[in-house]
């Protein structure tokens, strides 16, 4: 079965809205990473709004962004969504409705890691319903006091397993979660 992970790009006090906070703090052990997490990986899982910004931003960057560009544009692209009524970019597929049954029929066809990057409303609703495998939190040495926050009110009480630790330059920590299943 694949795995759902939810990597996202996070400030010490977590709020993951918005990471142009990201770029003071970018080094080349941050792009490998990602670059293999991505190779890893051979579909997306987005919201609308991460969505509409990555199909705006990605076709456009093959030529600065080469293979890890290459991959963006050419995995699947399963947009959760229940206002949009198309979805453009190459090789996207909308889901309207029935996410539990929709994510777990992902899940099960054969293949390599699901991704999960920003999507903050659908990621609360895949940790309400039980259905990421791991968390990768890239934590940026940044508090930012205010905005959209990634584990924000109304989640229930869950534990979770660390997995794994990484640290970059200057000062970016990776910190791999698995839900602790009951």
């Amino acid at each position: 079965m694949r795995k759902l992970v939810v990597s996202e790009f996070m400030t010490l006090d977590g709020v993951m809205e918005n990471p142009q906070w990201t770029f003071a703090y970018g080094s080349e052990e941050q792009e490998k990473y990602k670059f293999g997490e991505l190779k890893d990986a051979d579909a997306l899982l987005l919201g609308r709004v991460t969505y509409e910004a990555f199909a705006a931003a990605w076709p456009n960057m093959l030529e600065q962004t080469g293979e890890y560009g290459e991959m963006m544009n050419g995995y699947a692209k399963h947009v959760v969504s229940t206002t949009l009524s198309e979805v453009t970019w190459n090789n996207s597929s909308l889901i309207k409705d029935n996410l539990p049954e929709e994510i777990t029929k992902l899940k099960q066809q054969p293949g390599r890691d699901i991704l999960v990057f920003g999507s903050c409303t659908l990621v609360q609703s895949l940790i309400s319903l039980g259905l990421v495998d791991e968390f990768r939190l890239m934590v940026f040495p940044v508090l930012l006091g205010s905005g959209k926050r990634l584990f924000g009110e109304g989640l229930k009480e869950q534990g979770l397993h660390l997995t794994d630790t990484r640290r970059f330059s200057p000062g970016v920590v990776v910190a791999s979660y698995k839900p602790v299943k009951d």
